[in-house]
């Protein structure tokens, strides 16, 4: 039997996590379970080693919920249901930036300061996956060397996939699971596709954007609709000689800001600068967004939000279920494909072809 085939009839039960040794270093591993029946992978086991805070069994719960295997995707589902009494109680923080601000510089930054502030933080990073061969970078844990060394710390870079806006479907269960392991704040880093920010804005308490000085040309070329979504705009690499270009271009967001609608109710969108290279400003990031949550509390917009946000992704998730139902009937993929050259030669106008996918004789 071939390894694909192993895989493919679930008789291998794949868990590529993060093993972390000693000293708190964390590294790629791959284990393989061979399951010989279904009580192989013990759920209550997992989630008791996961509320225990183990690194090593938080990265074997993602892997599973992970896993396209049916019987993966099963006990995937009743070990998110053991842990959910356990979550909710996080920070949970959204981080995108135009390119070449330093999203990683600042995360590693912002998450080490916080960690030492005693907080256990959590990195979701999306990377970008190939639209063609479906692999992923997935470089984030060399890129935060230090903050990967952190025993506070768990990355977990997830490949995209090729879903819309570049965020992993399972991003939101992945969140629960690291607020059930003891992690207070959850970064989630974007890949900054234009998308990803909204679909974020839609998981997160509290939306960072990260710009670079020079705020006039930064406008022209940035979409309104991502400026409405940031609850702070961070001007960042504020410092050397950048810092007096940078002090100017917080003060052009702020001017700018007063012609767009506030991303939250009640709440003014907050601009200033930051080094993370001189270790700046980072302490004013969280002192905002603990500011933020105090007033959001105040006016129910805090449990509002988290409500709406939930309601969506269970809106969403039937929508997904829906799309994978229907090109999962084997002939589906044939008819529609039929049904394109029909459009293609001008024999059907596309809402004929509509009609007669869904048409039921």
């Amino acid at each position: 039997m071939s390894h694909n085939k192993e895989m493919d009839d679930g008789a291998l039960f794949v868990m590529d996590g993060i093993a972390a040794t000693h000293d708190g270093m964390e590294h790629s591993s791959r284990k393989r379970f061979r399951k010989k029946n279904n009580d192989d992978i013990n759920i209550a086991e997992l989630a008791k080693q996961v509320c225990a805070g183990s690194r090593l069994h938080l990265s074997k719960a993602i892997t599973l919920l992970e896993s396209t295997n049916n019987y993966h995707k099963e006990k995937g589902q009743e070990l998110l249901q053991e842990l959910l009494p356990y979550t909710g109680k996080s920070m949970r923080v959204g981080i995108t930036g135009v390119p070449g601000a330093g999203k990683s510089t600042f995360i590693e930054a912002f998450g080490g300061k916080l960690c030492d502030m005693g907080h256990r933080v959590a990195v979701l990073a999306i990377d970008p996956s190939s639209s063609l061969t479906g692999g992923s970078i997935l470089g984030d844990k060399t890129r935060m060397e230090e903050l990967t060394r952190n025993p506070r710390a768990f990355i977990r870079p997830s490949p995209s996939s090729g879903t819309l806006g570049g965020v992993h479907k399972k991003s939101r269960e992945t969140m629960l699971l690291c607020e059930a392991a003891g992690y207070d704040i959850i970064l989630i880093e974007t890949v900054g596709v234009g998308q990803s920010e909204t679909i974020v804005r839609g998981m997160v308490d509290f939306f960072l954007l990260l710009v670079l000085t020079g705020a006039g040309d930064e406008l022209q070329g940035m979409k309104k609709g991502i400026m409405e979504l940031a609850d702070t705009i961070v001007v960042h690499k504020a410092d050397g000689d950048n810092m007096r270009q940078a002090k100017k271009t917080v003060a052009e967001y702020k001017q700018f800001l007063h012609f767009l609608q506030p991303a939250t109710p009640g709440w003014t969108t907050q601009s200033m600068p930051v080094s993370s290279y001189e270790n700046k400003g980072l302490e004013k990031v969280w002192e905002t967004i603990l500011q933020f949550k105090e007033i959001c509390v105040e006016n129910d917009h805090w449990l509002t939000r988290r409500s709406e946000q939930t309601t969506e992704w269970f809106r969403s998730m039937i929508t997904d279920h829906l799309i994978d139902s229907f090109y999962g009937q084997p002939e589906r993929k044939q008819q529609v494909k039929d049904l394109e050259s029909q459009i293609l030669n001008g024999q059907l106008t596309v809402t004929q072809g509509v009609g007669q996918l869904f048409h039921k004789p």
